[in-house]
């Protein structure tokens, strides 16, 4: 069907809608008889309308609504790229923070070495963060013991006691406590790729202990007894991680082989010796600035209780307009410095092809409707969310102003094109959220803002849903 029948369709549509809308003036909001017969005779099924119906009971409405036009001039032609060696797979985990933030410090390390390939082991932060994350549920429960069972910050805690996600300030706090190490030190297991099963258990677990742990508080008994009590749940969390993951080890020696078939000497490492060796990066250089519209621009911002592990900063951010993001993003790019970024990625994106285009897909044309939202309203109605992360690896650049990206994924060689996205700049500025770059490319009028007092943010404010 050709977009002036849709849009003659869209028209009737409206006319027939607006009809019984009128019809129900004065209804006391039921769907009375007379309402249902008003829906009922405003859409009739003749002509582009049945055409329409016919295709939509027939196929995917993803598969029709695809644009074409768009499809036909896309290209995958960068003039920057950065070198990148290797695409990873979180499989069916909500770990995509964690490898993108491990992507990021690859290069350096594949360069430094002269690798072909290199891989941190992901399944050894996960572990970690688990249990630090079961640790301040725990904790999280002692410090709202006395709220009533439906306060909505308790709540929003025992929804998700232990969670897949996090982001950028989860990953400094794990390095900087327990270090890296390689993936064949510590592989993937089944349950670290496919953790569904495995977090319902703990999930489960943890709500048990919740209970136990708010009627000690209930009956108000000496905070002594309670952390017992509290170290023994922990101890059950880690035993149930290690039955899963294995036990992280604490030395390790390791040796490998680079690009012209040298075999190193063996090295005895802890993870912590072995970040400092092998990377030595001081994270606390990166810096993590957002794009939420619903919030003013130019503040600094901490979200409550937000974060992996106790005392340690709960996850802040400054937050600016997304022109400072693509400034900054390019900047570092043009610099051969990988760059982590938090999106939307359930929107405009086909993944067979690895598009990242703004209208990518025309449901409304197809439906009638209006489906446009603005970034700060897609925001609040919980529309728009930050829920993936990637590291953006290249850019092109025309009249010195980025046309689109180049991004690396973590979802394996067979999503994407091999496992790279092509990101338009129009996507950048809708589904873009948050950026971490290193403050050496950030420019001092926004770095101070960081010593500001920060505005306190609730748990479940909308840049915080990716940590869930």
């Amino acid at each position: 069907m050709s977009f002036s029948a849709l849009r003659n369709v869209m028209f009737t549509a409206s006319i027939l809608l607006a009809s019984a809308a009128a019809a129900l003036a004065g209804d006391d909001g039921s769907i009375s008889p007379k309402v249902a017969k008003s829906l009922r005779d405003s859409v009739k099924i003749k002509g582009s309308t049945r055409a329409l119906q016919n295709a939509l009971t027939a196929a995917d409405a993803k598969t029709l609504a695809v644009n074409r036009a768009i499809l036909q001039g896309h290209n995958n032609v960068f003039n920057h790229k950065i070198k990148a060696k290797g695409i990873t797979n979180q499989k069916s985990s909500g770990r995509c923070w964690l490898f993108a933030s491990l992507n990021i410090l690859r290069p350096a390390v594949i360069e430094k070495y002269k690798l072909e390939g290199f891989e941190f082991s992901q399944s050894y932060l996960a572990f970690w963060d688990k249990l630090e994350k079961a640790n301040c549920f725990l904790e999280f429960m002692i410090e709202l013991g006395d709220r009533k069972p439906l306060d909505r910050e308790l709540d929003f805690f025992v929804k998700d006691p232990i969670p897949d996600g996090g982001w950028w300030r989860y990953v400094v706090a794990l390095v900087d406590k327990y270090g890296v190490m390689p993936q064949e030190i510590m592989p993937e297991t089944y349950s670290s790729e496919h953790t569904s099963t495995m977090n319902k258990i703990l999930q489960n677990k943890l709500r048990v202990d919740a209970v136990k742990l708010r009627g000690m508080v209930a009956k108000k008994k000496p905070m002594a007894e309670i952390r017992a009590a509290k170290q023994k749940m922990l101890a059950e969390v880690y035993r149930i991680l290690v039955l899963n993951y294995g036990r992280p080890p604490s030395e390790f020696s390791y040796r490998y082989v680079d690009k012209d078939k040298k075999v190193s000497e063996m090295k005895k490492y802890t993870p912590q010796s072995f970040y400092k060796e092998w990377v030595g990066e001081d994270l606390s250089q990166y810096v993590n600035l957002c794009n939420d519209p619903t919030q003013p621009y130019n503040k600094h911002y901490r979200m409550r209780r937000i974060k992996n592990i106790m005392g340690t900063p709960e996850m802040y951010y400054v937050n600016v307009p997304i022109k400072v993001l693509k400034d900054l993003a390019a900047k570092a790019l043009m610099d051969d410095q990988p760059v982590l970024f938090a999106a939307d990625a359930g929107k405009d994106m086909d993944r067979e092809k690895g598009i990242m285009q703004l209208g990518l897909y025309d449901y409304a044309s197809i439906y009638g409707v209006d489906l446009k939202l603005s970034k700060a309203d897609s925001l609040r109605v919980r529309h728009g969310v930050a829920n993936h992360a990637m590291v953006f690896i290249g850019v092109d650049m025309q009249d010195k102003k980025p046309v689109k990206w180049l991004v690396e994924n973590s979802w394996g060689k067979d999503r994407g094109k091999g496992g790279f996205w092509t990101m338009y700049d129009k996507w950048f500025d809708e589904h873009l959220y948050s950026i971490i770059v290193k403050k050496a490319y950030v420019p001092n009028d926004v770095l101070k803002i960081y010593n500001e007092k920060a505005v306190e943010l609730a748990p479940w404010s909308s840049m915080n849903l990716m940590c869930r």
